[in-house]
């Protein structure tokens, strides 16, 4: 027989445990060592045409620093946004739409941000 402290330990308010903590964390370390190099890729912008920027960014190194950001950036945002509606959305039927309207919003963010990396680096 377990007691009511044992059932939720570790458990937190949505009752997953510890997992997006760790992802938050995770995904956190990796736009920290994405940033730098991120800055480097928009000051070699600065100042070019759209030629030059799609030459920069049809660099597969560069692309594919992007898309690591872009990425990660995206995954942060939503798991951070789902922790706050978990937390402080108490009506489940509000909760649950909430947290599905955030995930498709993310999807959006990161795949219209895609969609734009690639028309720049295409040159069109």
């Amino acid at each position: 027989m377990r007691t009511p402290l044992g059932r939720v330990r570790n458990l937190g308010a949505a009752h997953t445990g510890t997992g997006d903590f760790w992802r938050q964390r995770l995904t956190a370390v990796a736009m920290t060592l994405l940033i730098l190099p991120v800055i480097w890729v928009v000051m070699m912008l600065v100042g070019r045409n759209q030629a030059g920027a799609a030459q920069i960014l049809g660099s597969v190194p560069i692309a594919m620093i992007l898309l690591l950001f872009i990425v990660a950036s995206t995954w942060h945002m939503k798991i951070g946004m789902q922790v706050i509606i978990e937390d402080y959305v108490h009506d489940e039927k509000l909760k649950l739409a909430a947290v599905m309207a955030n995930q498709f919003f993310c999807v959006v963010v990161a795949l219209t941000s895609i969609y734009a990396l690639l028309k720049l680096s295409s040159g069109v």
